[in-house]
Parts: C-alpha cells; sequence; structure tokens
C-alpha cells in the first residue's frame, strides 16, 4: 500500500491558481513547520476533533512541527506529541482565540492549516501576513452548500489546497467553491486499538440482550441533522421483528433528538427491544461494537462515516448508505451493504444478509490503516509547501 493521492475527485491533476500577491520562494526542509487553527483536536470528542487530532500525529511521527490554536478544549487532553505545540489557552473564548491568532503574525510557518471553513477568514489573513501556503479541511455538510459565514467567500480567493475525507464531500464543495489543488485523505483506524472477539457479558446483562441478536447504529443524536438513520434502522427492525423475533436494536449516541427518537421507538411498539444507552466512554467503545450482529447506518448526510471503520475493526458486519460519503468508507461495496436509505425491502434484505454473515476483520481495511493515513498526509503537506 502506498501513500498515493488522488489529486482531485475526478482523479485529475490539479493546478493552483496564480496568485496575485506576492509569495516567498518556499524552502524545502526535510522537516515543514505548521501553524493550525483548528476547531478542537487533543481533549475532542466530536469526530472532526478526532480526525484533526490524527492529521496533527501523522504530521509529528513525520518529523514537522505544528503550533496549533484550537478553538475548543471539551475533556482532558490525550498525550501530545513533542513537536505539536497546543496552545490551549487560545481556547479561552472568541476574543482569546483571535488574540493567539493574531500574535502569530511574525511567524514564518510552511503550511497554515486550517481545520475548518469556519475559521477561514482567520487563517486566510494569517497566510497573507506570513506568506504561509493555506491548506483547508472540510468534512461533510459543513462544506456542501455555500457558506453563509460572513468573510468565508472572499477567504477562498487565498486558499491554496483543500483536503477532504471523502470525494463525496469534496465533490459537493467543488460545485460552488473555486478549489484550486484537491487532496482526498480519509479517516485513519488505529487497528492497534480494535479487534474481532466475543460480546462483553458485562454488557449483555447491563442492556439485557442475552439471546438476542443485535442491530446497531451509533452517532450524535442532533434534531438539526438527522440523517444518521436512526429512523430508519427502527423502521426496518418493526418490519422484521414478526418474522425475527429474537432482534433488537443499540442506539448509541447522545443529544437533543434522543427523547423524539424514543417516541418513534413507542409509536411503531419496538421500545422493548430498543437500548438508547446515551454517550459511550473511549475505553468501552469497541466492546460496545461487539455487541452488534450487524451495524446499520443507512444515513443521507454522512461526510465518510469514520464510525464504520470502527465496527469493522471489531469485525462487525457493516450495512451503509450509497447515497453519501458512507459508501467511501465501506469501499464501494467491497467492505460492506450499500443501499438507498428510503428502499425499505432493499434495507430489510440487506440486514438480513449482515446477520447471517460471519464475524472478522476484512482484509481491505487495512487501506485506512494509521501509517497509510500518515503517509498521505505527509505527502500532501510536502506537496502544498511545494
Amino acid at each position: 500500500m502506498t501513500g498515493a493521492l488522488v489529486p482531485d475527485a475526478a482523479g485529475r491533476s490539479a493546478t493552483p491558481t496564480p496568485r496575485p500577491s506576492a509569495r516567498r520562494a518556499p524552502r524545502a526542509p526535510a522537516a515543514l513547520d505548521v501553524l493550525a487553527l483548528v476547531t478542537d483536536a487533543y481533549g475532542a470528542r466530536g469526530g472532526i476533533g478526532l480526525y484533526t487530532r490524527d492529521l496533527l500525529d501523522a504530521l509529528a511521527q513525520s518529523g514537522h512541527t505544528a503550533r496549533v490554536l484550537p478553538r475548543n478544549v471539551t475533556g482532558p487532553l490525550e498525550a501530545v506529541p513533542p513537536t505539536v505545540a497546543f496552545d490551549v489557552r487560545s481556547a479561552a473564548g472568541p476574543g482569546a482565540f483571535v488574540r493567539r491568532a493574531l500574535a502569530q503574525v511574525a511567524t514564518r510557518p510552511d503550511v497554515l492549516l486550517c481545520g475548518h471553513l469556519n475559521l477561514l477568514p482567520l487563517a486566510a489573513l494569517l497566510a497573507r501576513a506570513t506568506g504561509a501556503r493555506l491548506l483547508l479541511g472540510i468534512y461533510g455538510i459543513d462544506a456542501w452548500t455555500p457558506s453563509a459565514r460572513r468573510g468565508v467567500g472572499r477567504a477562498l480567493r487565498h486558499v491554496d489546497a483543500v483536503y477532504s475525507i471523502s470525494a463525496f464531500t469534496q465533490e459537493r464543495f467543488a460545485a460552488w467553491a473555486p478549489v484550486a489543488q484537491a487532496f482526498l485523505l480519509p479517516n485513519a483506524i488505529h487497528l492497534d486499538r480494535y479487534a474481532a472477539g466475543p460480546k462483553s457479558d458485562a454488557l449483555l446483562d447491563r442492556y439485557g440482550l442475552r439471546g438476542r441478536r443485535v442491530l446497531m447504529t451509533t452517532g450524535r443524536m442532533s434534531a438539526t441533522e438527522r440523517y444518521k438513520g436512526f429512523d430508519e434502522t427502527l423502521a426496518a427492525l418493526a418490519r422484521l421483528l414478526p418474522e425475527h423475533p429474537d432482534l433488537a436494536y443499540v442506539a448509541v449516541g447522545e443529544g437533543d433528538d434522543r427523547a423524539r427518537l424514543e417516541g418513534v421507538a413507542a409509536r411503531l411498539g419496538v421500545a422493548d427491544r430498543v437500548v438508547f444507552t446515551g454517550y459511550v466512554d473511549e475505553a468501552e467503545k469497541a466492546d460496545h461494537f461487539r455487541l452488534a450482529d450487524a451495524y446499520v447506518m443507512p444515513s443521507d448526510g454522512e461526510g465518510f462515516g469514520f464510525v464504520f471503520l470502527e465496527a469493522l475493526a471489531c469485525g462487525i458486519p457493516c450495512v451503509g448508505s450509497d447515497t453519501d460519503g458512507g459508501r467511501e468508507a465501506l469501499r464501494l461495496g467491497e467492505l460492506g451493504r450499500l443501499v438507498r436509505p428510503d428502499d425499505a425491502p432493499a434495507l430489510d434484505a440487506a440486514i438480513l444478509d449482515a446477520l447471517a454473515a460471519p464475524r472478522g476483520v476484512p482484509p481491505g481495511l487495512d487501506f485506512f490503516a494509521f501509517p497509510h493515513f500518515a503517509a498521505r498526509a505527509d505527502a500532501m503537506l510536502r506537496q502544498v509547501a511545494r
């Protein structure tokens, strides 16, 4: 497996748009200096924060240095690499974040990494002031339609390159934004942190799942982001139970939409077969995945679907959507079953097929292994700096 890059979503070589402003001649050291403005990273729970943490770890592993300004720090910090200066003072509030960022004007980074579209106006200002190449990260619905955030449209003119977790997101972004140079950098999975294994007796007892075949979906339960597939899986459970009475559904996650989902389960008459776990700590995550006999997420708004990688790394057969970025996490069907979320018969058939499939980690999952992610990230950074 190489760290080969896909220049843009269509597989074409992309040429940076000429820039009117003068830039200092880039140097080509063995290691690059990165200034990063990010939403969160170390100490994060959310998907973007975890992705950014992996990216910073990857750059450090490749020998680069990074000064990182997080907008938020929500939990205890994990180990931060010695070549990464993680400035928690920037998370003290909007004013502190801007002040800490402006204090970097005198520095001379090779690359300014902007970890979210919402941070782009400030990142573009800093890139122009420092002469750094500007690299923007995009993930999902944050980048599918034109941003209403003030200043983003103008700031996009100063972006030198974009990295995306999926071709699906890159294509949606390129439809409205000027993209100079684009890279695909899908999520990483740390295979050493997961493994196939038996179901936890303690969790089977905690949730009353003994003797049940378990469907599972994990994700944030947000009233503004009802695209994870919880509703579709509840409906599938109701359709399948008459002929498969041993089924149960475990919905992992938290958010302001949980009460509505509990009401849906009650109206469908399946509330006694549904377990809402709430937030699951990282230390128990793999054991929760191993409770599942099939991981089911028929979503219609995923930028990628990292949870598929986690489920697969625990040996769980997966059912995903062929209408969003989840199809790329499942390698266009190589690693799991793909259906349209609104095709109820196809969804039911895919679930039954997954339940009948043997458990085991598919060899193709190695494509997303962290060492390959790190190689792709290093090659991307060096190309952007050139």
